[in-house]
C-alpha cells in the first residue's frame, strides 16, 4: 500500500512550490492579462488538471459572467460562450461565495451538461474557488480533470484555495497599483508644468533632460527602478528654481554674491519639496546632488568621485550639455559637437568620465538607430 503520509507531504510539497512559482511571476504591477494568464496556466500545470478557466463577473456588480481566458481542449469555444447562461459551477461558487469540489459526474451532470455540449469537451471533475474582493466574487477559477483521470483530492482543493487568494490580492494589487501610478503621474505633471514656468531656455529643458539621462542610463546598465528615479530626477531637477525670482533667474548681467547664494539653494529646496512624496524620495537626493562637482567643488555639500550618486553625476553631465546647446537671453546655443568637446575636457574634473562616456555613446547609439531607421 502507497505510504499515505509520504503521500500527503509530497502533495504538500507541490503545493508549496506552486505558490512559489506564482508569487515569482504574478507580480501587482504586472497587467491584468499578464496576471491572468500566469494564474490560469499555472493553475493547470500544478494540478495536472486537462483544462483550466478563469470565469468574470461583468463590471458595475452586473450578474453576467463570462470567460476571460480558458486553456486547454475546446478553450477557442469556450472563450465564445456566454457563462452566465452555460456554467451552473461559476453561478454556483459566484451566489455562495465558496469553493466546490465535483468528483462525480453522473450525479452532478447538470453542472456542466450545457457547456459540454456546446464545446464537445466532457468533465468528469471539476474544481472551482472564488476571486474575491472586499467579501464580494469577482471571479472563479476552474481546473477540469486530471490528465492521470484521477479525482482531485483535498490536496488540490487547498492549492486551489491558495491560488485564488493569491489571485485576488495579484488583482487587487494591480488595481491599487494603477491608481498610484495615475496619482503619481499627475502630481509630477504639475509640478513639470511649475518646473517649466521657470526655464530661461523656451522650455523643453527638462523633458530633453529625461531623454539624454535617459541614454546614458541604459549604457550603464542601470536596471527599471534606477531609470525611473533617474527620469523622475530629470525631470524635476530644477524645480527648486521655484523659490528664485525670475528676475534672477532671467538676469544678463553678472549675479551679486548674495544672487549666487541663492541660485546654489535651488538642489536643497527642490529636495525639501520632494523628499517626503513616497515615489520621489530616491529621485530627491539625485536631485540634491545634481551640482556636485567630480572634483569636490560643487555643491551644496561638496562630495566628489563616487561619493556622488551615480544618476546624479549623470544628470550634471546632460544638464551642462543641454544647457550649453540651448539658446539663452545672456548667449546663443553651442553647436553640439563643441558642447561634447566640451564635456570630455572636463571628464575628471567637473564631470564624472563614466557619466561623460555613457551619455556620449548612448546618444550616438540612439541617433545612428534613427538614422538606420529611415533608410528602411
Amino acid at each position: 500500500m502507497p505510504n499515505l503520509q509520504a503521500l500527503a507531504t509530497q502533495a504538500k510539497a507541490n503545493q508549496l512550490d506552486l505558490l512559489d512559482k506564482i508569487w515569482l511571476k504574478v507580480k501587482p504591477e504586472d497587467k491584468a492579462d499578464r496576471i491572468i494568464a500566469n494564474i490560469v496556466s499555472l493553475t493547470q500545470n500544478s494540478l495536472n488538471s486537462v483544462a483550466s478557466t478563469l470565469v468574470m463577473v461583468g463590471a458595475d456588480n452586473k450578474r453576467e459572467i463570462y470567460y476571460q481566458l480558458a486553456e486547454g481542449p475546446s478553450a477557442g469555444q469556450l472563450k465564445r460562450l456566454h457563462a452566465g447562461r452555460q456554467s451552473s459551477i461559476a453561478e454556483w461558487v459566484i451566489r455562495n461565495s465558496k469553493p466546490m469540489l465535483v468528483n462525480n459526474p453522473e450525479k452532478n451532470s447538470g453542472f456542466y451538461k450545457l457547456i459540454d455540449e456546446a464545446t464537445g469537451f466532457r468533465t468528469k471533475h471539476a474544481l472551482a474557488a472564488p476571486l474575491l474582493r472586499g467579501g464580494r466574487v469577482f471571479g472563479v477559477i476552474e481546473a477540469l480533470n486530471k490528465s492521470n483521470g484521477a479525482v482531485f483530492s483535498k490536496h488540490d482543493l487547498n492549492t486551489m484555495l491558495d491560488v485564488a487568494n493569491i489571485g485576488s490580492t495579484a488583482f487587487d494589487g494591480y488595481r491599487t497599483n494603477n491608481e498610484l501610478i495615475h496619482s503619481y503621474k499627475s502630481t509630477v505633471r504639475a509640478l513639470v508644468s511649475l518646473a517649466d514656468a521657470k526655464e530661461t531656455s523656451g522650455g523643453g529643458h527638462s523633458r530633453r533632460l529625461v531623454e539624454y539621462a535617459l541614454m546614458g542610463a541604459r549604457e550603464l546598465g542601470l536596471n527599471k527602478q534606477q531609470q525611473q528615479n533617474i527620469e523622475y530626477a530629470a525631470l524635476l531637477h530644477d524645480i527648486g528654481k521655484l523659490s528664485i525670482a525670475d528676475a534672477v533667474l532671467n538676469k544678463v548681467e553678472p549675479l551679486s554674491d548674495e544672487e549666487w547664494s541663492m541660485i546654489r539653494k535651488h538642489p536643497i529646496v527642490g529636495y525639501e519639496i520632494l523628499r517626503d512624496i513616497p515615489f520621489l524620495r530616491e529621485a530627491s537626493l539625485l536631485i540634491l546632488y545634481h551640482h556636485e562637482r567630480y572634483d569636490g567643488s560643487g555643491y551644496p555639500q561638496g562630495l566628489h568621485g563616487d561619493g556622488i550618486p551615480l544618476g546624479a553625476r549623470l544628470i550634471a553631465v546632460v544638464d551642462a550639455f543641454d544647457n550649453m546647446t540651448t539658446d539663452h537671453s545672456y548667449r546663443e546655443a553651442m553647436p553640439q559637437q563643441k558642447a561634447f568637446a566640451e564635456l570630455a575636457g572636463k571628464a575628471g574634473d567637473q564631470f564624472c568620465p563614466l557619466a561623460v562616456k555613457a551619455f556620449n555613446t548612448g546618444y550616438v547609439r540612439t541617433h545612428l538607430t534613427k538614422k538606420k531607421r529611415t533608410i528602411y
